[in-house]
């Protein structure tokens, strides 16, 4: 591969992805945006409990 065609693949992703971005960030809603963040919290702290009670568990067992 020569300098150009590398460019030239690099440009083509480059505005692929800007594309991508700019035609989705009209569509996004602040609300959608808290929701996603307030699922991200709940699920990432329901994965902490059941891993503490898991672990619990299991060294209760193995005593």
């Amino acid at each position: 591969m020569n300098v150009i065609q590398l460019n030239s693949d690099f440009s083509v992703k480059t505005g692929t992805a800007t594309g991508t971005l700019l035609s989705v960030m009209p569509n996004i809603l602040s609300e959608d945006i808290v929701k996603t963040i307030l699922l991200a919290i709940i699920g990432a702290a329901s994965s902490f409990v059941v891993t503490l009670l898991l672990k619990w568990l299991t060294k209760s067992k193995r005593k």
